[in-house]
């Protein structure tokens, strides 16, 4: 079965005029989780890159996964307060709202390359804040990868525009 028909879409999350995606009902199918992860192996199994960042909470999952099967490190991007050491942070833009994330100060050191992972890509202001956290520190983000992108949301595009590479598993394209 494909990765997209385990996704669960709820209308009107968290506000109203959202279709959210949600990848719970996806990551709980065994099968589907372990496609997902492969998938991802797949691609970055000969990437150039010293750890997997993930951003909260999903790309924790995600990340951590991938992580683990890859041999590489993991560094989570946290909401603010979570993390317990020294830690830097950068506010952003949701398609809702505002928020902030924060990184520990020596989660990366200079030269370091990273593949950032999350499991939506909407407006991208998420994936924008935790690779700026990583260039702040001297981090080089080599890709940007995500189960979901909603092209309608122009996340992609503004990546890209900003000079990011993006790949995405799946698609929800005006609906």
């Amino acid at each position: 079965m494909p990765i997209k028909s385990k996704v669960r879409t709820i209308p009107d999350f968290p506000q109203k005029g959202i279709m959210f995606r949600d990848v719970t009902t996806l990551i709980k199918d065994a099968e589907g989780f372990k496609e997902v992860i492969d998938k991802f192996i797949e691609r970055y199994r000969d990437y150039d890159f010293d750890y997997i960042m993930g951003m909260e909470a999903r790309g924790f999952i995600i990340g951590g996964a991938l992580a683990f099967a890859l041999g590489k490190g993991f560094i989570p991007v946290r909401k603010p307060g979570k993390l317990p050491s020294e830690s830097i942070s950068h506010e952003y833009e949701l398609e809702y709202g505002k928020s902030t994330l924060e990184i520990h100060t020596d989660a990366i050191k200079k030269g370091d390359r990273v593949l950032l992972i999350d499991d939506l890509l909407a407006t991208g202001g998420t994936a924008l804040a935790g690779a700026k956290l990583a260039e702040q520190l001297g981090g080089e983000v080599v890709e940007m990868a995500f189960i979901i992108d909603l092209p309608d949301v122009g996340g992609r595009k503004r990546l890209a525009d900003e000079g990011y590479k993006v790949f995405y598993l799946i698609e929800f394209e005006g609906d």
